[in-house]
């Protein structure tokens, strides 16, 4: 089983970040996807894929990242270059581009996820100012078996709500 810890939109809230990452020791991988305001190298994102989002200064940070673990293409952009807030159509396009099983994005800090054409699209929210929920939020994201299981919590570890998506043979 594969299990990515993905957060967002932390907007330089550095002890957001540890608590989170220090209640999912158990993970394959973090992903931070943008908007943390801090330094590309500051100690909370060590060993973090991350990407660089419209308030982060800090260029080190790639506009995007693909990557493969466990047999799977993910997929990590901000969402602003792709203009997630108006249509998440461009980024089903870039997706389908880079052969990506998944598809992690933030910028309009809503938390959600749906699987489209075998894509998995998933938005963790914002760990500073969420929108739409009055929780702060981040998920763990499993998959198994053909499987995507998406799990939201809140800021303080609370399940928010678990979505089990199937893909289509």
């Amino acid at each position: 089983m594969l299990k990515l810890l993905v957060m967002s939109d932390t907007h330089g809230d550095a002890e957001v970040i540890k608590r989170v990452r220090d209640q999912h020791k158990n993970v394959d991988a973090i992903i931070h996807c943008g908007d943390s305001e801090l330094p590309f190298d500051h100690p909370y994102l060590e060993n973090v894929k991350k990407v660089r989002g419209n308030c982060d200064h800090d260029t080190r940070f790639p506009e995007e990242e693909v990557f493969e673990i466990g047999g799977l293409t993910i997929f990590v952009a901000h969402g602003h270059l792709l203009n997630v807030k108006s249509t998440t159509m461009n980024l089903l396009y870039r997706s389908k581009e880079v052969g990506a099983d998944v598809a992690f994005f933030g910028h309009s800090h809503l938390l959600g996820a749906e699987l489209v054409d075998n894509v998995l699209f998933v938005n963790p929210g914002s760990l500073l100012k969420p929108r739409g929920i009055a929780d702060k939020s981040y998920v763990v994201v499993d998959f198994e078996s053909g499987k995507w299981t998406v799990t939201g919590y809140t800021d303080k570890g609370n399940e928010l709500f678990t979505k089990v998506f199937e893909l289509e043979e």
